[in-house]
């Protein structure tokens, strides 16, 4: 893991029968719901009570991407790391490593950005989010991302 990412969120995740296909092994899609189960327990976590969608602003991912490393097949379990860092002005890149028995399955990311849940306009990222990363870790300059 690269020095300006902090870890944010760890998820264990059974894999199930279905999410197998054709071939025997875990369908590519299902390692994006993977990742995305991971950051929707940290974004519950890291909102606190209630719905973190049901204020002014929220994040939304703007685009995603997945390295597979080997195949998943049931039954079993990974565990799903979560980091943060590359922040923008609007947005912060969320990091993901899928493993299974210590072993990297899959590397993943996604750029997360902060939008007014009204307007769907990008908005600052909350200084929270912010205050997540450690002093040392650069922010993205120039344009809005």
């Amino acid at each position: 893991m690269s020095s300006n990412r902090v870890e944010v969120h760890r998820s264990v995740l059974a894999i199930r029968w279905g999410d197998m296909d054709a071939l025997g092994h875990v369908n590519n899609t299902l390692y994006f719901r993977y990742m995305e189960q991971a950051r929707l327990e940290w974004v519950y976590a890291f909102a606190g009570e209630g719905n973190p969608y049901d204020r002014e602003s929220g994040p939304l991912i703007v685009n995603a991407s997945c390295t597979f490393h080997e195949p998943l097949v049931y039954p079993g379990a990974i565990e799903v790391v979560m980091s943060l860092g590359d922040a923008g002005r609007t947005s912060i890149g969320s990091y993901y490593r899928i493993t299974r028995d210590g072993r990297t399955v899959a590397d993943g990311e996604s750029r997360i950005v902060w939008v007014n849940l009204e307007s769907g306009r990008p908005t600052p990222l909350p200084e929270a989010v912010r205050q997540l990363l450690p002093d040392d870790v650069p922010s993205s300059g120039g344009a809005p991302r």
